[in-house]
C-alpha cells in the first residue's frame, strides 16, 4: 500500500466533503457476494472501500445476490441488493429520482452492457465506469433480435447521452473503443487496473513450481471465456508436450458442456476442473503453474492474467484489446489468434528460457499496479466534476 496514494485519497475526500459532496451513491448491475461476480465487482469493491475509509460516505446499488441480505454494509460502504438482474436498472433509477435510498450527493454509474441512462436524471457530480464494449458478446448473450439490440444500444443509442459525461475504462484498449463509438478524446479516461495485496505472496519456495508442463485458467464458465477453445487448444498442445496438465478455476453454466468436450477428447486423466476457489488456494495454483491461459472472446482488462503475474506466472492469451492491456505482448507474456493458441502454448511450455524472462517481466510489471492508484485515480475523475465553493 502507497502511504503517498492513500493520504492523496484521503486529501480529495476531505475537500470534497468541504465543498458538501460527502454522500456517493455507485450503480452496478452485480454485486461482489453474487456467486457470478467477476472482475468489475472485484474493480467496485476495491475503490470504494477505499473512499469510505477516507471518510466518503459511499452506497452501492446493485441486484439482489442469492443468499445475501437486501441491505448490508461491507468493508465500511452500504450495500442495498434490490431487483433482479433486469428489474435493478429501473428499480434504481426510480429510486435515485425519488431518493428513496438516502439523498447523494455524487454519482458513479458503472456501466456492463446496459446502461443506466444517469445524464438524463441525475445533476449531481457524476462519472461513469465503463470495463469494456459489449460488441461480439452481445450474440452469446442473447438470442438473434435482442442481441441486435443490445449492439444497438450499446453502440449508437446511448453513446449521444453521454458526450459530456467524464468516462473512466480500466485500459488505453478501452478507450479507443470508446473513441471509435464516437466519445470525445478529452472525456475518456484509462485507468489500469491493480492487484490485490492477496495475490502478491512471498517469494516461492525453492520447486514450488509443478514438476511437469501445468496451465491454469481462471474464470466464470460462461461463453465469452471461450473454455472450449481452451479445450481444444490444450489438446493441440498436449501432442507436444506430453506431460501437459490443464487446470480449469471456476464455475458457470458451461461445466456440463465442457465436461462432455474433455470426455469426447479423451482428456479426463490431464484437464481438471476444480471449481471455484479461496484466495489462498488460487494463489497456490497460479504459483505452481507454468503458465496461466485465456481463450476469452472480450475483455476489459483480463484481471486473473495480472493477478498470475503477481505470482511470477506469465500467460498465453488470446490477442483482443483487453489482453493486450494486462499483458504486454512478448515481454510479460504472449498473445495469439484463438486458432493459433495450442500451438503457441506448447511453443512457450518448450521453452525454458522464453518463459522465465517472461515470467520476470510479468512480476516486476504486476508490482507497478495497484488499486491505491486505481482508487486514487478514479477520485480524482470525479473530484475534478464537483464544483468550486
Amino acid at each position: 500500500m502507497s502511504a503517498e496514494e492513500v493520504h492523496e485519497i484521503e486529501r480529495l475526500a476531505t475537500d470534497m466533503i468541504g465543498r458538501g459532496v460527502r454522500r456517493v451513491h455507485t450503480m452496478a448491475w452485480r454485486d461482489l457476494d453474487d456467486p457470478d461476480a467477476g472482475g468489475s465487482e472485484v474493480h467496485a469493491d476495491e475503490f470504494m472501500r477505499r473512499w469510505a475509509a477516507a471518510g466518503l460516505e459511499v452506497t452501492h446499488r446493485t441486484s439482489d445476490a442469492v443468499g445475501q441480505p437486501a441491505v448490508s454494509m461491507r468493508n465500511g460502504y452500504r450495500v442495498i441488493r434490490r431487483g433482479s438482474r433486469y428489474s435493478v436498472f429501473p428499480r434504481t433509477i426510480v429510486s435515485e429520482i425519488t431518493r428513496r435510498m438516502g439523498p447523494y450527493d455524487a454519482l458513479v454509474e458503472i456501466w456492463n452492457g446496459v446502461p443506466w441512462f444517469s445524464p438524463v436524471w441525475c445533476r449531481a457530480p457524476r462519472i461513469t465506469f465503463l470495463h469494456h464494449v459489449h460488441g461480439p458478446m452481445w450474440g452469446q448473450i442473447l438470442p438473434g433480435p435482442l442481441a441486435g439490440f443490445g449492439r444497438a444500444l450499446e453502440a449508437r443509442i446511448a453513446p449521444p447521452f453521454y458526450r459530456r459525461t467524464q468516462m473512466v475504462t480500466p485500459s488505453d484498449a478501452t478507450r479507443d473503443e470508446l473513441l471509435e463509438l464516437g466519445f470525445h478524446p478529452e472525456r475518456v479516461l484509462a485507468v489500469n487496473n491493480g492487484v490485490s495485496d492477496q495475490f502478491r505472496p512471498a517469494p516461492d519456495p525453492a520447486g514450488a513450481r509443478s514438476p511437469e508442463p501445468l496451465v491454469v485458467a481462471v474464470g466464470r464458465l460462461a461463453p465469452v471465456k471461450r473454455f472450449d477453445e481452451l479445450v481444444r487448444a490444450a489438446v493441440v498442445a498436449k501432442c507436444q508436450v506430453p506431460g501437459l496438465r490443464l487446470e480449469i478455476v471456476g464455475s458457470g453454466p458451461m461445466r456440463d458442456e465442457l465436461d462432455a468436450l474433455v470426455a469426447a477428447e479423451g482428456a479426463g486423466g490431464w484437464i481438471t476442473f476444480v471449481g471455484q476457489l479461496p484466495h489462498d488456494d488460487l494463489v497456490d495454483r497460479y504459483q505452481r503453474a507454468w503458465l496461466v491461459a485465456s481463450a476469452s472472446l472480450a475483455e476489459g482488462w483480463g484481471l486473473t492474467l495480472t493477478e498470475a503475474a503477481a505470482c511470477g506466472t506469465p500467460a498465453v492469451a488470446t490477442d483482443i484489446r483487453g489482453h493486450r492491456s494486462s499483458v504486454v505482448a512478448g515481454v510479460t507474456g504472449v498473445l495469439a489468434p484463438v486458432e493459433e493458441l495450442g500451438d503457441t502454448l506448447a511453443t512457450v511450455l518448450l521453452d525454458h528460457p522464453l518463459r522465465q524472462r517472461l515470467a520476470d517481466a510479468a512480476l516486476a510489471r504486476a508490482q507497478t499496479l495497484t488499486w491505491d492508484a486505481a482508487a486514487l485515480a478514479i477520485l480524482r475523475a470525479l473530484h475534478a466534476q464537483v464544483p468550486q465553493r
